[in-house]
This record gives C-alpha cells, sequence and structure tokens, in this order.
C-alpha cells in the first residue's frame, strides 16, 4: 500500500470495517476536527466539538458512536436487552436528521447496525414497526422522541452515548426544555457529544451542567474563522423588485452549478420559487408550509440534479448536505452572524469552492454591519447593485447581455370572443337589448286588492244613478281614477276628525 503522508482513519485506531465503507465512499483523509476528535470520542470521553460548518462534523461524532456500540454479529451482543437503542443523536431539524443518519448508515453498512430515523411530519406506523423489530442507533428530532418514548415504544435506558447535534440551536431557541427531558430518559454513565458549527460561551456554560468533565475541542484558532475561506462572498445593496432578475443573470454565469436561495419567510420562498419558474429555471420551494413528504421530494430531486435551484427558509439552513451546490443567495439579510454562517456553509464543503451572494435591503444596512463587524468580514459598505451594474456581470462571470429569464414572459390570458359575447358584451361593446318580461303587480289596501275595491265603487255608483232616473251605464276608467284620490283624500280627513264626526255630502255611497 502507498504511504500516506497524511493522518489516515487506519491510524486513529478506526476499525477496519468502518475504514473499508468510507474508503468505498471516497473518504480516507479526515478532517481537522475529526482528527482531534476521534482519539478522545473513542475513549467514551464527553466532549464539546466545534469547527466551521461543512467540515465533517458528522463523521467526527458518527464514527465513536458506530465503533463503541455492540453490533449484531459481535458476541457480546446477547448480553444487551434485544432491539434496544444503544445510542441517540438529538438533531433539530428533519433534514439535518435525515442527512446525519444517511451518514451513519454509510459509516456502519460492513458492522450490520441498524439505524432509525424518527422525526414528525409522518405516519408513526413505519416507526414503531421499526423499534419494535428493533434497532441499534436512533436519529431524530425532539418532539417526535418524546412522542416515542410517551408511547412506551422508546426505550432510552440502554443508551451508551447522546450527541446534539448543532448544539447552540437545540438549546438556544426553545429546545432546551425537550432536551432536559431527554436526558433524563438516559443512563447518567452515558458519553455525551455536543457538536456545533457556533458555541457562544452562554451556551458552553449551560451544556457543561449536563455532562461530566467534558474536553473542549476547536478546530479553528478563535471564531472569528467560522466562514470557509474557500467560499467567496459578495454583498450587494439591492432592491427587492430587482433581486429576481439578478438572481436569473447570475443563474446563468459561467461557474453556476446548483443554488440555494435563503428566504426570510415561508410565503417568500414560495413567492420567489414561482416567480423562478416562470422565467424559466428549474426551482422548488422548501419550508415549513409544505408536508413532510413534499420536502422529501424536493430535496430528493436537488441531489438528483432534477432541479437546479432550492429556494428555502432557516429551516433548510442546518443540515442540507448536497453536492454541487455553487452558490449560496440571502434574499434577504440574516438575522445574525449565526445564521449567515451557517447558510453560506451549505456550499464550499468538504474542501470544494463556492460563492455565497447577500442581498441587504436600505433597510438592513444596519444588521449588516453588526455581522460583519461580528465576523471580521471586510464588506462594512455593501456595494449598490442593480441587474444592469457593471461589477454584477464582473463579478459572478455572466455574460454580457444576459437577462433573467430564458423563456418568454407569458401574455395575459384573455377570454375569448365567443365567451366574452356570451357574457353579454360584443366586440363593439355595447350590451344587446335584454327580453324584458312582464311582472304581474298587485296593489292592496287593508288587505284587499286595489282593482277590486275600485270596481265595487264603479258599481255602487251605477245603482245610485239607475235609481235616481239618470241614465245607467259604466263608468270609465278615466273616471273611476279621477274620483278615487278624492275619495282618498276624504276618508283620512274624516279619520283624523274623530270616529264619530259626520261626513261630507255625496259620501254616502262608500
Amino acid at each position: 500500500m502507498e504511504s500516506r503522508t497524511l493522518t489516515t482513519f487506519r491510524e486513529l485506531g478506526v476499525l477496519p470495517e468502518i475504514c473499508d465503507a468510507l474508503e468505498r465512499a471516497g473518504i480516507t483523509t479526515p478532517f481537522a476536527i475529526q482528527e482531534m476528535t476521534l482519539s478522545v470520542a473513542l475513549l467514551g470521553t464527553d466532549l464539546i466539538g466545534q469547527a466551521r460548518t461543512g467540515t465533517g462534523k458528522t463523521l467526527a461524532f458518527g464514527i465513536p458512536v458506530i465503533q463503541r456500540s455492540i453490533a449484531p454479529k459481535d458476541p457480546d451482543y446477547a448480553e444487551i436487552p434485544a432491539g434496544k437503542p444503544q445510542a441517540l443523536i438529538v438533531a433539530p431539524t428533519r433534514e439535518l436528521a435525515l442527512q446525519v443518519s444517511s451518514d451513519l448508515s454509510l459509516a456502519a453498512s460492513d458492522r450490520g447496525m441498524r439505524v432509525l430515523t424518527v422525526y414528525g411530519g409522518v405516519g408513526y406506523e413505519p416507526q414503531l414497526e421499526a423499534l419494535e423489530a428493533g434497532v441499534d442507533i436512533v436519529v431524530g428530532t425532539p418532539g417526535r422522541l418524546i412522542d416515542l418514548a410517551n408511547r412506551k415504544a422508546l426505550d432510552l435506558s440502554h443508551v451508551h452515548a447522546l450527541v446534539l447535534d448543532e448544539a447552540d440551536e437545540m438549546l438556544d431557541l426553545g429546545f432546551l426544555p425537550d432536551v432536559e427531558r431527554i436526558l433524563s430518559m438516559t443512563p447518567e454513565t452515558r458519553q455525551t457529544m455536543l457538536f456545533s458549527a457556533t458555541m457562544p460561551a452562554a451556551i458552553v456554560a449551560l451544556a457543561r451542567t449536563h455532562m461530566r468533565h467534558p474536553m473542549n475541542i476547536r478546530a479553528e484558532s478563535s471564531y472569528e474563522n467560522a466562514t470557509v475561506p474557500a467560499t467567496a462572498q459578495f454583498i450587494y445593496q439591492a432592491h427587492d423588485l430587482d433581486k429576481p432578475e439578478i438572481i436569473g443573470r447570475i443563474l446563468q454565469s459561467e461557474d453556476a452549478e446548483k443554488f440555494i436561495v435563503f428566504t426570510r419567510t415561508k410565503r417568500q420562498a414560495q413567492r420567489v420559487a414561482d416567480d423562478l419558474v416562470e422565467r424559466g429555471f428549474s426551482a422548488s420551494p422548501l419550508h415549513g408550509d409544505m408536508a413532510q413528504v413534499a420536502r422529501e421530494k424536493a430535496l430528493a430531486k436537488f441531489r438528483e440534479d432534477k432541479i437546479r435551484v432550492l429556494v428555502a427558509t432557516d429551516v433548510a439552513a442546518r443540515g442540507i448536505d448536497v453536492r454541487g451546490v455553487s452558490h449560496v443567495i440571502n434574499y434577504t439579510c440574516p438575522e445574525d452572524d449565526k445564521t449567515y454562517v451557517h447558510r453560506i456553509g451549505r456550499t464550499g464543503r468538504a474542501g470544494a469552492s463556492g460563492t455565497a451572494i447577500t442581498f441587504v435591503d436600505w433597510a438592513d444596512v444596519h444588521r449588516w454591519k453588526m455581522i460583519n463587524k461580528a465576523l471580521d468580514l471586510p464588506f462594512d459598505e455593501p456595494q449598490e447593485t442593480y441587474s444592469t451594474s457593471e461589477h454584477l456581470f464582473h463579478d459572478q462571470g455572466i455574460p454580457p447581455g444576459t437577462k433573467g429569464r430564458i423563456v418568454e414572459a407569458k401574455p395575459a390570458e384573455r377570454k375569448p370572443r365567443e365567451s366574452r359575447e356570451a357574457s353579454g358584451r360584443s366586440s363593439g361593446g355595447d350590451r344587446p337589448a335584454r327580453e324584458r318580461r312582464p311582472r304581474n303587480r298587485t296593489r292592496t289596501r287593508s288587505g284587499k286588492s286595489v282593482s277590486a275595491d275600485a270596481g265595487a265603487t264603479a258599481k255602487a255608483a251605477t245603482g245610485a244613478a239607475g235609481s235616481a232616473g239618470e241614465p245607467t251605464g259604466e263608468v270609465t276608467g278615466a273616471a273611476a281614477s279621477a274620483e278615487a284620490p278624492a275619495r282618498s283624500r276624504n276618508r283620512r280627513r274624516r279619520r283624523r276628525g274623530g270616529s264619530g264626526g259626520s261626513g261630507t255630502s255625496g259620501t254616502s255611497a262608500d
């Protein structure tokens, strides 16, 4: 075998079965965080590991967990309760849990160890069936882990190793009660390991309360070096309405491969993804309002190069480890320096180069200056940039004359002429005459029909005239209508005058 000048996993004491599995995957040389932690973690010592995102923290705790667990083919396997988990890895997001589980399954493939991923958003039945059949390593999110423990389906009393991945997120953003409850379900003699890219002093002090003499291992000399040097960073002060056009032009740059666009809100992620699709680019959103199945399909298509742009919220900032991500774009300024580090860490992974572009709105300039100061970056004043700016084409290698869309914009949809005429409008804009239907109206007074009352009055007048020797005949409609108002007025005056008042002459016929 050819001699190596770099340290290998075999030289660090890793089991041959694990080394063979890693070599088949093309992983032969450990990263700095792996080289520094493996010798300590393999002894069962509690530790706090800190390294830049994308530098192999998963294998830094995954290899010790696999090696110190008893495989089903080992002779000592009969001494432990059948099917009970021996190790537990807790992750803050579903995507990160799936990523960690995939890496552990790869490293443990030759040892025959069973790795189960549990997370919310999917049915309980497959996870319950897997736990009943027996698992060796469980990777999950806090909520589903507690739910399964409450159902008495998950027994953590035999766990010898507990890992909190992205520990600052777990302990800082509302997960602390759940984490403490999970810790109470595990034995006190367990090995506890915390790993993250950022580890503030307050989080370290909080973590020490749950660990026994932990060793703090940092792969960098200072926190200021938390960003990957191989990632080129660009900060542009851009207008919100011009951002989709800028992204569309960057997508056609010379070294453009896969893109991850991070947005602040779920609605914004959906809107940007729809806008890019309308411009002709293969894009998909990834946010919390999507069903878990849809989120997994979007990630699978992104990994398989079926889509080129993934527009995500911070739910995906921790956990996406996809090869070929050449650009990360912050559609809006990140909330703080930790978010910025984790977002741009999705590119430039495993020694590859990458590009990180951040759009800063005019109202967020002060927020960016705080991030810039915390990370000691040389971008205190973001450069005002538009989709037509010359420095944008020069910085990103965009060919001259490139536009932000690759398909023609669809014209506004108009109704066909037949449908417009059917809806009551002709081509000239005039409405055709509508057929009027006769309406039958019946006027009533005191519950009686007015027409019937008028007919009775006419008959009475005819009878009085005949008795007086006047010529008999029918009262015409004009005469009846002329006499009706007079009778109505006399009747109203008579009621106002009192119930016993006498009427005027000529009203006796009423």
